[in-house]
């Protein structure tokens, strides 16, 4: 079996299949797995850029981290969070226990790769079928296979034009509408010597600009001197500003920051990023998709509600959907 994408899909799907027997190789065209489990790089340890935190509602999402990931690889995130209602008015969460990795996100990822055939950087362009059987191309001319089968766990605009360049072009049609359900959003990761917000270590402001604001120092595992904020921008102004300057996104962020918390402390370090693939706003959940008379299925956190949770569901209804009769 060959998987695209080693975000926390694909890798489910290839732990699962694993455990089944199946020979599993993923391909990823970053230096790492992870996908939206992302961690920068930044002066004095990391910050978690995509995916804030989550939740486990599902009972076999949490035996399978327990597994294969390790309980060390994850946490509770003690923190007070809030949001804002549109008269002002602050809010806390609801109350539900709220993970993350330890000591950053990509430790869940990188502990659910150990010991799979996992090709990085590696960007599959093209797929060709022979006698039922699959052989992938990436963008070097490098060949790969034969396969049963394969799994795309890409976003929807990146598995629409594989799909597309792979002469499957009504496979292809199938993802039209949802990749136009993907929102993009800038994040910046900016650090300040002194604490800028003392009430909340995460808060969803009612702000044109600023969507989340999370303290990453707070979260456990973390050994950081002074704070690391992670600033996300609303979907609708970060698709506004998809081809802005990352310095000026970065400082517009900042400046929503300072507006919502009332501090007037400047940032000592900024490091921003684009997530063109950042969000579903498709509330519908078909869970996966699965073409037996092709061999191809297709898995997402954007097919199973959008939550880091779905990623797991979704690969986890695939599986299934393949193995039926």
């Amino acid at each position: 079996m060959a998987i695209v994408g080693s975000g926390l899909s694909g890798l489910s799907a290839a732990r699962l299949l694993t455990e089944q027997g199946v020979s599993v190789t993923l391909f990823e065209k970053s230096r790492g797995p992870g996908g939206r489990l992302a961690a920068k790089r930044v002066t004095g340890g990391s910050a978690d850029i995509g995916a804030q935190y989550f939740t486990i509602r599902n009972p076999e999402f949490s035996r399978f981290l327990e597994r294969y990931a390790g309980p060390e690889s994850f946490a509770v995130w003690q923190a007070r969070l809030g949001f804002q209602q549109s008269d002002g008015q602050w809010q806390p969460f609801p109350e539900e226990a709220r993970y993350v990795g330890t000591p950053r996100m990509t430790a869940i990822s990188r502990a659910l790769a150990a010991g799979l055939d996992l090709r990085a950087q590696t960007r599959i362009a093209h797929l060709a079928r022979n006698d039922r059987l699959w052989t992938l191309t990436d963008t070097d001319g490098g060949t790969y296979g034969p396969f049963d089968a394969v799994i795309i766990t890409a976003p929807p605009a990146q598995a629409r034009d594989l799909l597309a360049d792979s002469q499957l072009p009504a496979l292809a049609a199938k993802l039209e509408e949802p990749v136009a359900g993907i929102l993009p959003c800038w994040a910046v990761a900016a650090f300040f010597e002194s604490p800028p917000c003392s009430e909340f270590e995460g808060m969803r402001p009612d702000h044109d600009v600023l969507y989340w604001a999370g303290n990453n120092s707070s979260k456990p595992g973390r050994d950081d001197q002074g704070q690391w904020w992670v600033l996300h921008g609303t979907p609708q102004w970060s698709a506004a500003n998809e081809n802005t300057r990352a310095e000026k996104v970065a400082n517009d962020l900042v400046m929503a920051f300072q507006d919502v918390t009332g501090t007037q402390d400047a940032p000592a370090e900024l490091v921003p990023h684009r997530w063109l693939y950042a969000r579903s706003a498709d509330t519908r959940r078909p869970g996966c998709l699965w073409f037996a008379g092709e061999g191809i299925g297709l898995a997402g956190d954007w097919l199973s509600g959008g939550r880091v949770e779905g990623a797991f569901e979704s690969a986890e209804a695939l599986l299934a959907a393949m193995s039926a009769p």
